[in-house]
C-alpha cells in the first residue's frame, strides 16, 4: 500500500486502550469506511478521518498499521 491508495478500516488496533472512549470512539466510527492514506511511516498509514465528523478530513488523523486495512482496487 502506497501513499494515494483508497484503504477501508477493517478493524480497531489492539492498542486502543478500552478506557479511552473518545478514542474508541474515533476509531470505531471509522471502522468499515474508506479514506486514502497520506503518510507512511516505519510501517504505519496514516489517515485522515475528519469527514466522518463533519469536519474537513484532516480534522481528525489516524495512524494504524496493515493488518488493520484493506486495499479498494480503482
Amino acid at each position: 500500500m502506497n501513499i494515494g491508495d483508497t484503504v477501508k478500516l477493517t478493524k480497531i488496533p489492539d492498542g486502543v486502550p478500552s478506557d479511552n472512549h473518545q478514542l474508541q470512539t474515533l476509531f470505531r466510527n471509522c471502522v468499515g469506511k474508506t479514506f486514502p492514506i497520506v503518510a507512511v511511516d516505519d510501517g504505519l498509514f496514516e489517515l485522515h478521518v475528519g469527514e466522518v465528523f463533519g469536519k474537513p478530513a484532516e480534522h481528525h488523523q489516524i495512524w494504524v498499521d496493515a493488518d488493520h486495512l484493506k486495499k479498494i482496487e480503482a
